[in-house]
């Protein structure tokens, strides 16, 4: 039974907003549908990239989170950066636990298939930096938190990914006896990828709010530029979640079987991630926020720069890119629900939440 609070948040979204399941549904639909009527189209978009993500999704992504940083409070994110509760729990469940966690459930739920397992690792290892601006705000999270925790992930993303892929995949499985595989990527190749689908929209989300609030007063930004630019975000996704199945709905539809293996640990992942991360930022006394914040960004995973490693390192037809691409056509489903469990969950909050 819903309370009237989180009655008032569902009847507050935008008709877009609330069907959002159904969208992400149809544009599915759409990109299988596309990508068999059309057998040529693969080659047409995979025909320009920038590095190894298809131009027409990195267009996607690109539109999909320049709205959501062109909401961003930009001279309130002093006071995110000094919650420390907020930032050490982030990095203890992005960079200790999330990595870990998708390491036991690789292994243990796909310990014949050494391909998908070494592509959901390299999964678990690339932290959100994108999507997760969209679940956060459909979940009424904090904007500037979630601002300085995504920046806060891309750093990481740089320093830590290869180092932490050699653990996971050569230094940790050698050490119990297990079959390990190399990954040779270098922070380079990574902080490319930071630098275009973070940097570009931050630097386009920063720059609008800034000349828009000189020319025309904060709140003509916020009421009439914000809501304008608003639905772009949703209508990025959508546009993405069409390419992703277009190019690569073929293949998962002729390997059932293998996408069902890979989205077990997956679906396991995103649940342990999401709810465990949900409950810590309750515990630790974050207000309902905060704590919406700090689970999608913990759940949340970097699909792009997941699918341009396996990729470059293993190959377009290799099992760690199918891996890679099933990821986020299971994340994608799955976080847009617990973006609805995560508006029921205001209950748990005793303080007013604000949007």
């Amino acid at each position: 039974m819903s309370t009237p609070r989180s009655t008032a948040v569902m009847a507050g979204l935008s008709t877009l907003d609330r069907f959002l399941p159904v969208w992400i549904g149809a544009a599915m639909a759409a990109g299988l549908l596309l990508g068999r009527a059309l057998p040529g189209l693969n080659g047409a978009l995979e025909a320009v990239k920038i590095g190894q993500i298809s131009l027409p999704i990195a267009l996607g992504l690109l539109l999909m989170m320049y709205p959501v940083l062109a909401k961003v409070r930009y001279d309130r994110l002093g006071a995110v950066t000094g919650d420390r509760r907020l930032l050490l729990a982030s990095l203890v469940l992005n960079w200790l636990l999330g990595p870990a966690l998708m390491f036991v459930l690789a292994w243990t739920l796909l310990p014949d298939l050494p391909e998908y397992r070494t592509g959901l690792i390299i999964v678990g290892l690339a932290r959100c930096i994108a999507m997760v601006l969209i679940w956060n705000d459909l979940a009424c999270g904090d904007r500037e938190a979630a601002a300085v925790l995504v920046a806060l992930n891309s750093v990481f993303q740089v320093i830590a990914f290869g180092l932490l892929g050699w653990f996971y995949l050569e230094l940790l499985p050698g050490r119990l006896g297990l079959a390990g595989s190399t990954l040779d990527v270098s922070a380079w190749d990574i902080a490319q990828y930071v630098l275009i689908f973070l940097g570009i929209p931050l630097a386009a989300g920063y720059l609008s709010r800034r000349l828009g609030e000189r020319a025309k007063g904060r709140d003509w930004y916020e009421r009439r530029f914000l809501p304008k630019i608003g639905p772009i975000a949703l209508y990025g996704l959508l546009f993405t979640i069409v390419i992703l199945f277009a190019l690569q709905g073929h293949t998962i539809t002729e390997r059932p079987l293998d996408v069902a293996r890979i989205a077990l640990p997956l679906l396991a992942y995103f649940a342990l991630m999401w709810g465990g991360s949900f409950l810590a930022g309750r515990a630790i006394g974050l207000p309902y926020q905060k704590t919406t914040t700090l689970a999608f960004t913990a759940a949340g995973n970097n699909f792009e720069l997941a699918i341009a490693v396996a990729v470059g390192v293993f190959g377009v037809t290799s099992g760690q890119a199918l891996a890679g691409v099933v990821g986020p056509l299971i994340e994608v489903p799955v976080l847009v629900a617990l973006v609805y469990v995560s508006l029921w969950g205001r209950r748990l909050f005793k303080e007013p939440a604000h949007a």
